[in-house]
């Protein structure tokens, strides 16, 4: 990720409360531009994709946050409700699988869970959040400029771990977004709407991981789940899938 482009100092910010809670994230508004990358379709050809301005977050959605849609801790204000959205399921253990939980990108998501909480989080702020698209998302990881040199990807990203690590504590790209490769995949919809994982994760080797790698979603995922029909909300065999969030401008 060269540092070409608006600079993160320069791009506007936006700290959001949870309503009716203490929890509070952080939003960077990235600019429009043009995508050119590889043609998943003939990755011999360029593809040039428009991309408008969003708001995107700042690191992966945390457990701090994710803890309030799944526990039911908000108190909503007056004429605003996220009744209509269901919440998740209770896993059979430790959601965070022991790894950490305050300050930790929330794990084991699947697509479904991850947009039921962009609906939830629209729903109680009256405001539009969703997951990105896999172009969006590639847009804000390149943050203008191209991939990162081999040679300085641990200074970025985590990955070759074992677990995964709090967000926001490698370096942010040009653009202020934080573990964009790395660490945990995040949900996306590709180029046909359907879920992807992008950026490659913390047991991903260097070659995975980057603004271009693309992982879809396999049985192996949700193996050893119990359930049956399987768990729509948690994958048991996943821990190295979360998500995060993007919101349109206000119109």
């Amino acid at each position: 990720m060269a540092d070409t482009g608006p600079k993160a100092p320069s791009l506007p910010r936006e700290t959001v409360r949870i309503p009716g809670t203490t929890v509070e994230f952080e939003l960077i508004r990235i600019p429009a531009g043009t995508l050119v990358t590889k043609d998943p379709r003939d990755p011999s050809r360029e593809v040039r994709v428009e991309i408008k301005p969003l708001w995107f977050g700042k690191t992966e959605v945390t457990w701090d946050e994710y803890d309030v849609f799944l526990l039911g801790q908000e108190e909503r204000p007056a004429g605003q409700s996220a009744d209509a959205v269901s919440r998740p399921s209770k896993p059979y253990g430790a959601p965070d699988r022991g790894f950490g939980h305050k300050g930790y990108p929330a794990i084991s998501l699947s697509f479904h869970a991850a947009e039921e909480y962009c609906k939830w989080l629209s729903a109680l702020t009256g405001q539009k959040y969703r997951l990105p698209t896999e172009w969006e998302w590639e847009w804000a990881c390149r943050a203008g400029g191209e991939e990162i040199p081999a040679e300085r990807l641990s200074e970025y990203a985590w990955f070759w771990q074992e677990t995964p690590h709090p967000a926001g504590k490698k370096k942010p790209n040009a653009w202020g977004l934080h573990d964009m490769a790395g660490n945990v995949g995040e949900w996306c919809r590709d180029f046909e709407g359907k879920p992807v994982l992008c950026g490659g994760t913390y047991d991903s080797t260097a070659k995975k991981v980057g603004p271009s790698v693309r992982m879809y979603q396999t049985p192996d995922w949700n193996a050893t789940d119990p359930q049956n029909p399987k768990s729509k909300w948690w994958l048991s065999d996943g821990p190295f899938a979360g998500f995060r969030i993007v919101r349109e401008p206000a119109q």
